[in-house]
């Protein structure tokens, strides 16, 4: 059974929050690490206090590879860490696909810097409160020696009826049900998948205990998050959508067939023609279908969409062992409908948690995202978040000739991202006492 009171609630069970704050920090010696992360230990919830509260501020903290060496974790315990999350993400990013105006060396924040120790997650029930979490945690972290590299406030934007990103999608649609969590598998999500594959400690779908990072005390009930920002170019994409549909409702189809989905969140399978925004919203519907028998050649959802690529469902070998689990939110203000590109950075800053970065989360950017031999299709990347320089196309089936849509342009920009460890609750405490273990 997962251990719903060690577990962060980051990846199992959301707190009531419209705003947040990321930041993004750099431990110059052990004990202010310690000093700090003793505090606001109060403030972590786990899976099991925030189900129970209606209280927002609740914060998460994780640790980058070097973060753990601040804190005074010894080598042969660094040592156990896999060779991904020591390497940390900027050093595997062509695999990732970052490149051209997405390497390293463009991101912001000190995101690709060794310097970078931890982030910690300051959600909030909106800006105002936001603010004030900021207020509350600056003077404290500053007492305790903790440099702030940068940092990132989040807040949902309107209509504030349903979540969704500044291109306009309905979000949180399709997430894996984990084994233990307390929540039950929608219509069309499967079996839950057991623990392990999201939380180490646990069997995964191959029955096995994956050998844990070294002390147990720190590893257990903790996963593996990679962190994403993504600045989405909305103007642009806007601007593709006119010149590929001569009627708004053309244009509605054209971005439905690059998501996969209407952009009320209802699916092209099961609403082909036209939207249906009851449909999108009908978390007992909106995922309870396939591709295998009920759209095999891609004629409702392209093969190439970005939902079929990153979720191929029945298409797909070893699919139990690629599901993760995504959080995250929106940064920046909205852009206006029928607004020109404003100058003004918007975008995602998104989270993928998992118990293995290579085989999930790297896997997904490097053949799901980025692979153009995709599903056969010959050139073609995500596009909606994969890497695009003009040279890849859209191939949208279609009776009696299919359209293909060329020189897709980017709409995404990768800012920066790392790699992060999430302790569970005993884990954080065995680090606020200085690594050692707990009697």
């Amino acid at each position: 059974m997962l251990e719903l009171d060690d577990v962060q609630h980051f990846l199992v069970s959301r707190s009531p929050a419209l705003a947040a704050r990321y930041e993004f920090l750099r431990f110059p010696n052990p004990r202010s690490g310690h000093a700090w992360l003793s505090t606001v230990m109060e403030k972590i919830g786990s899976a099991k206090a925030v189900a129970a509260s209606s209280n927002s501020r609740w914060i998460s903290v994780a640790f980058t590879w070097n973060g753990l060496r601040a804190f005074g974790v010894d080598g042969d315990a660094l040592a156990s860490f896999p060779e991904e999350f020591r390497l940390g993400m900027a050093a595997r990013a062509n695999m990732l696909g970052a490149t051209g105006k997405n390497v390293p060396e463009r991101w912001v924040g000190n995101l690709a810097s060794p310097d970078l120790h931890a982030i910690v997650i300051l959600f909030a029930r909106d800006e105002e409160e936001r603010e004030r979490c900021r207020r509350e945690h600056d003077p404290f972290r500053r007492e305790c020696g903790v440099e702030l590299l940068s940092s990132l406030d989040l807040a949902a934007i309107p209509p504030f009826t349903h979540p969704h990103e500044h291109f306009g999608y309905r979000d949180r649609l399709s997430e894996p049900t984990v084994e233990g969590s307390g929540f039950e598998a929608p219509p069309g999500a499967g079996e839950p998948l057991k623990a392990g594959e999201f939380f180490l400690g646990y069997p995964d779908e191959t029955g096995l205990h994956p050998a844990l990072p070294q002390p147990e005390v720190l590893s257990r009930n903790g996963s593996y998050i990679a962190y994403l920002q993504l600045q989405e170019h909305v103007g642009a994409f806007r601007d593709f959508l006119r010149a590929n549909g001569n009627t708004p409702e053309e244009q509605e189809l054209v971005a439905a067939k690059l998501m996969g989905r209407w952009r009320s969140g209802a699916p092209l399978v099961l609403a082909p023609e036209k939207d249906d925004p009851e449909l999108g919203g009908d978390k007992q519907r909106t995922n309870d279908f396939n591709y295998r028998t009920m759209d095999p050649y891609g004629y409702a959802c392209p093969l190439g969409a970005h939902i079929r690529r990153m979720n191929p469902r029945d298409t797909a070998h070893n699919m139990r062992r690629r599901r993760m689990i995504r959080r995250g939110g929106t940064y920046g203000p909205a852009l206006p409908e029928n607004a020109p590109e404003d100058g003004v950075e918007r975008g995602v800053a998104a989270f993928v948690g998992c118990s293995s970065l290579t085989r999930q989360f790297e896997f997904a950017m490097n053949v799901w995202v980025n692979d153009p031999e995709f599903h056969e299709l010959g050139n073609e990347r995500d596009p909606i978040f994969g890497t695009q320089d003009g040279t890849f196309d859209m191939t949208i089936p279609k009776r009696p000739i299919r359209r293909k849509i060329k020189n897709i342009p980017a709409f995404t920009t990768t800012r920066g991202g790392a790699y992060f460890f999430l302790p569970g609750m005993r884990g954080l405490r065995f680090l606020a006492a200085g690594a050692r273990e707990l009697h």
